[in-house]
């Protein structure tokens, strides 16, 4: 079997996948942060757990690009760096800045999403770097790649904005979760996880890749739910909080 028939099959499945997980996220939602809950084993701190589980995204992508032979193809720079534009944030900007009362997170939990990391960062990679025909230059001026980034750059701004209202919110309060107020969260009770469907939305339209639009079907299965979950327990824990406001899509969900 060819490298490029196993990998449209490794897409199939990992696409299974997170349409397994969706509905299972909906019942149970992954035991950290403010759903965590005992019976999960031995826990990590939060800002060090963070940072092991996103690290092999970076890490990954780039030891795909050294191995690949896009080394001189802009195209293949500019993927390079809005993935690693996100993932610095994500690995060590947004972990350090977690509040130090931050909930540790269970190892099972970090490993998992440190395995789906290792998956994501190599299919991406290995696509965009090897497999994939090079993009030429003209492609930065296409209408996916325009479209696409622009997607990624708003959803990643929405996201960095709605993480930095919530650390916040959590400082004033001595580590206490509170009801986030302005802006986006006006509409939904989750605009950094809206934030993150957009973005890598955004990547797969930029990208036109079968990884990419993975990625984005997993992010939304893993993000929906816990978004749903979220907006249920503000909702349970705050009495006054306002009844028009959705989980995470505006007006709708």
């Amino acid at each position: 079997m060819s490298e490029e028939r196993f990998f449209a099959w490794l897409m199939m499945a990992w696409a299974a996948v997170a349409l397994a997980v969706f509905p299972y996220l909906l019942l149970r939602p992954a035991p950290y942060g403010r759903h965590g809950r005992p019976g999960w084993g031995p826990a990590i701190r939060a800002r060090l757990a963070w940072v092991l589980m996103e690290l092999p995204s970076p890490l990954l992508m780039t030891i795909m690009f050294c191995l690949g032979d896009r080394h001189t193809n802009l195209v293949a720079l500019v993927f390079l760096g809005l993935w690693l534009g996100h993932y610095v944030y994500r690995t060590f900007i947004f972990a350090l800045l977690l509040p130090l009362r931050s909930r540790p997170m269970p190892a099972v939990v970090m490993a998992s999403g440190a395995f789906f990391n290792v998956v994501n960062g190599t299919m991406n990679g290995r696509w965009l770097f090897s497999l994939a025909p090079p993009r030429p230059t003209s492609w930065l001026t296409s209408g996916y790649f325009v479209v696409g980034t622009a997607l990624f750059v708003v959803g990643f701004c929405i996201h960095v904005w709605a993480d930095r209202r919530l650390r916040h919110i959590r400082q004033r309060s001595t580590g206490v979760y509170g009801v986030p107020q302005g802006g986006l969260f006006r509409l939904v009770s989750c605009p950094n996880y809206l934030g993150e469907v957009i973005e890598w939305s955004g990547w797969a339209l930029a990208t036109c890749s079968w990884p990419g639009l993975v990625f984005a079907l997993w992010t939304a299965a893993n993000l929906v739910p816990r978004a749903i979950k979220h907006h249920a327990w503000y909702r349970a824990t705050f009495t006054d909080y306002p009844r028009t406001r959705k989980a995470i899509l505006p007006f709708v969900l």
